[in-house]
């Protein structure tokens, strides 16, 4: 009997002294870089098989042989590049004017009462207005030139980059704010070593929602009254009923869109490179 207790004790203490496993990753999200491609293989064999089969029909969306070929005759007859080029200056002008003059605002609106009782409602109220419906107001003002088109793309940039920033400023932990005033630091280094890398995540955050309004903004605006650029290509395509040649300005656009994620990406591991 003492012996299947001195056992039972002997196992107990056993499973006591397995070491328990490490649950302090604070949830880091691994990366699988093999799924990624997987997902556009797949579908681009599922667009291959389904036009192939006659299950799509080639009116509706033509094979992607074809959309490749048009986007190789794109590029061979160099108007590409005069097409993205434009289509990228635009996007740089407005996005970075309308990021850097949003974050000014969104800034001000956090840190004083003054500009948040002055500024906010009018964000509040203008923010919902759909940007592209100022569009034909901004060609009266600026012109059918560069002028409207980089104004429409800044608008839509301002609006959601101000809620991003002063939302983040507000969400800053008091108790880091108030630590820092018991020490004695100045407000502007309470903003600079505190605030402004407290809400820094959130405002990078913000950048992907405002860089994407910026794309949909561009290539609206380019459908009115310009020569060059991405969405005057896919408009042109689209008036010709050339659905190879729409397929492949959609790609370019896609090909837009993930670079502008990758920078902000590495934007993101730069600047923020202290949370982990």
């Amino acid at each position: 009997m003492s012996d299947s207790i001195t056992h039972t004790q002997t196992n107990t203490s056993t499973r006591l002294a397995r070491p328990v496993p490490f649950r302090g990753g604070g949830f880091r999200i691994g990366t699988v870089p093999w799924l990624s491609p997987f997902v556009f293989v797949g579908l681009i064999l599922f667009w291959y098989w389904g036009s192939s089969s006659g299950f799509i029909h080639p009116l509706v969306l033509p094979s992607p042989g074809e959309s490749l070929q048009a986007f190789i005759n794109l590029a061979q007859s160099g108007m590409l590049w005069k097409h993205v080029s434009a289509s990228v200056q635009r996007l740089v002008i407005g996005w970075t004017s309308g990021t850097i003059l949003g974050i000014s605002i969104g800034l001000a609106i956090a840190l004083s009462s003054l500009a948040r009782a002055t500024f906010a409602p009018l964000v509040a109220a203008i923010m919902p207005v759909p940007k592209i419906a100022l569009l034909p107001l901004f060609v009266i003002w600026f012109g059918i030139g560069e002028g409207s088109k980089v104004a429409t793309i800044l608008f839509g940039v301002f609006f959601p980059t101000v809620i991003a920033t002063y939302g983040a400023v507000d969400n800053v932990d008091r108790s880091l704010i108030r630590m820092g005033q018991s020490f004695g630091l100045s407000w502007s280094s309470i903003v600079r070593k505190i605030i402004f890398p407290g809400a820094l995540p959130a405002i990078l955050s913000g950048f992907r929602i405002s860089a994407s309004i910026a794309i949909i903004l561009l290539v609206a605006a380019e459908m009115i009254g310009a020569e060059f650029g991405i969405g005057a290509y896919v408009l042109l395509a689209g008036s010709l009923m050339a659905t190879d040649q729409l397929i492949a300005g959609v790609a370019v656009l896609s090909l837009l869109g993930l670079t502008v994620s990758f920078l902000i990406g590495r934007a993101e591991r730069y600047f923020l490179r202290w949370r982990t």
